[in-house]
């Protein structure tokens, strides 16, 4: 029997502003819709995910791909990760530069080689060796993002002092998780980092079982926030492992997250996708800007109790 398809978006759970809300809800929406045609012609939870997430890279209101943040040394530094739950194959890319779309390389490395994680000149040889093309610091931030930096250099602002906030701000990872008319599931997570971090951070987003998991024994997991508090507490596989134990795909996001406040002060948000198409969504920060297509049912929504539904035509 064909397992009904389904696929969830998120844009990156913080206190997105009123002038990127409009654009952040259009464009998980967008991504919803190129990742669930591809399952709807039959194609891998992979496909969806990586052709989603180059979706939401190459759309400037978000910060990855295009879109990037500046670190201290104005620069851009980009992570990347994708997952198969079929075989828990995977490939991940960190501190990846002049790449406009950081997910499709993650997918070679999972593809190509032997290896999970490329960093720094490592993965951008590698995507030169694949014929990736590379571009231009400058094609990769707005305006804003430069602004932003320039005003936390001048203020000595440091990456720590803005996330004492209850909601962070001027970080918003993307990510998406599918399954398939086969039953697989897949996730994909891809970020520009966050405003003047030091030259090699790297938060959670490339980073198997904090940044996302896959895994068609329990389902799958994109996350977004706090990068440093989500790689404490493994945040996805914990999702999944909850997932394993009977919990809803609501209640395994919602325990995990508040979990997670509670032991190291950390907030965020995931999207979810169990291993019988079930899916769910939760944020603790200001905002998250969401979406998730099942059955031609369009849904999404961007402040907390907010669902809107429209029916694809």
């Amino acid at each position: 029997m064909s397992q009904i398809p389904a696929i969830a978006i998120h844009g990156g759970a913080w206190a997105i502003p009123d002038n990127l809300a409009e654009a952040s809800v259009e464009g998980v929406k967008v991504a919803a819709q190129i990742g669930y045609k591809i399952l709807q012609k039959g194609g891998s939870a992979v496909d969806a995910v990586e052709a989603a997430v180059r979706s939401l890279e190459d759309d400037p209101a978000f910060d990855a791909g295009t879109g990037s943040v500046l670190n201290t040394d104005g620069e851009v530094e980009m992570d990347a990760v994708l997952m198969d739950g079929k075989d828990l194959k995977c490939g991940s890319v960190a501190c990846i530069q002049n790449i406009k779309n950081p997910i499709s390389v993650a997918r070679l490395v999972m593809d190509k080689t032997d290896h999970v994680l490329l960093v720094g000149n490592g993965a951008n040889k590698f995507a030169e060796q694949m014929g990736v093309e590379s571009v231009e610091t400058k094609q990769l931030v707005t305006e804003e993002a430069i602004r932003e930096w320039e005003q936390y250099v001048k203020f000595k602002v440091t990456v720590n002092t803005l996330f004492k906030q209850r909601n962070p701000i001027g970080h918003d990872t993307v990510g998406a998780v599918a399954i398939d008319t086969s039953g697989n599931v897949a996730f994909g997570t891809s970020t520009g980092g966050i405003t003047a971090k030091m030259p090699g951070r790297v938060g959670d987003s490339p980073i198997i079982g904090s940044g996302g998991y896959a895994d068609n024994n329990s389902g799958a997991v994109s996350t977004t926030g706090h990068g440093e508090s989500i790689l404490k507490v493994c945040l996805a596989k914990n999702i999944t492992t909850l997932l394993e134990q009977g919990k809803s795909v609501q209640e395994a996001a919602e325990e995990s997250l508040s979990a997670m406040a509670t032991r190291v002060q950390g907030s965020g948000g995931v999207v979810v996708v169990d291993k019988h198409g079930n899916v769910g969504k939760h944020f603790t920060t200001e905002r998250m800007a969401w979406s998730w297509i099942k059955d031609n049912q369009l849904n999404y929504g961007l402040n907390p109790s907010e669902h809107f539904t429209e029916i694809m035509k």
